[in-house]
């Protein structure tokens, strides 16, 4: 057991009163006040005895915590001005942490996390959780696994399959580079204050090499992005701002083995890598 838990609610609210803390709508900040829900992460992210964890958000430590009583080693990033010298308390004597106040998308997480397998952990800010987890993986950098919170929804079409009203570019970008699993839905009540949308806990492995295999994997997200621009239409003119001729478009489709009256939503992986390759050629 931790002792005393940030994550209990009274410890939350003790810390929130002494600093004179309120959750910003800006930063879409809202702290969790459940210490199963951070057993769970912990859990998921398999954390082990020195593992390297880069924490996006800490916030006040709640799950900071959790993860540094696990064994792991924590760098973590923090846009919050206030929070800094928050953490320095509630985080007092622990070892294995360190904080870098800044935005996660304009820092360099190569340079900060080196060369050495590490994992993400995070409650993420529902606002920016997109732009956040593509930046992660895009990069290639060496992360064995991304454990983070999200919207319930977010989590649903990351984990989407194809034909579902939930499965878009995100879906396949994410089952592209990892293999996502939703381990817990999480309850409103598990945060203070309380969102109006439930969350859940997504653990995404990173796949060794990706889901299939392009010959120009620039080019195959531009088909993706394009066959989910919009989404009423059919393939044959949803591939239209591409830029290439109708003829070039049927061509590629036909060799794909795909009917130009479907619509990107019903299109699998292999199925987008297939037409891709056929625009590379």
């Amino acid at each position: 057991m931790l002792t005393p838990q940030i994550a209990d609610k009274g410890v939350t609210k003790h810390i929130l009163r002494a600093f004179d803390l309120h959750a910003s709508r800006r930063l879409g900040q809202n702290f969790l006040i459940s210490p199963a829900v951070v057993r769970a992460v912990v859990e998921a992210a398999e954390i082990k005895e020195g593992d390297h964890v880069l924490e996006i958000g800490p916030g006040i430590g709640t799950l900071t915590q959790g993860l540094l009583e696990a064994g792991a080693e924590v760098t973590a990033v923090e846009l919050d001005k206030k929070l800094p010298a928050v953490l320095a308390e509630t985080l007092h004597g622990y070892e294995h942490f360190s904080l870098v106040q800044g935005d996660i998308l304009k820092t360099d997480i190569s340079a900060l996390m080196g060369t050495e397998p590490f994992k993400v952990a995070a409650n993420l800010p529902y606002y920016i959780t997109t732009p956040i987890l593509l930046a992660l993986l895009e990069q290639k950098l060496p992360i064995t696994q991304i454990v983070t919170m999200v919207q319930k929804e977010v989590a649903e079409r990351m984990t989407a399959s194809p034909g579902g009203k939930n499965y878009g570019a995100l879906s396949v970008a994410v089952q592209y580079y990892t293999e996502p699993e939703i381990v817990l839905d999480v309850s409103p009540n598990c945060f203070l204050p309380a969102p109006e949308v439930d969350s859940a806990v997504i653990a995404c492995a990173i796949r060794k090499t990706p889901a299939v295999t392009v010959k120009d994997e620039k080019l195959f997200f531009r088909v993706v992005k394009a066959a989910f621009g919009q989404r009423r239409k059919t393939l044959s003119n949803a591939l239209k701002p591409l830029g290439v001729s109708k003829d070039m478009i049927e061509k590629a489709l036909g060799e794909a083995k795909v009917d130009p009256g479907r619509r990107g939503e019903t299109l699998s992986l292999k199925e987008f890598a297939s037409i891709a390759d056929g625009f590379a050629e």
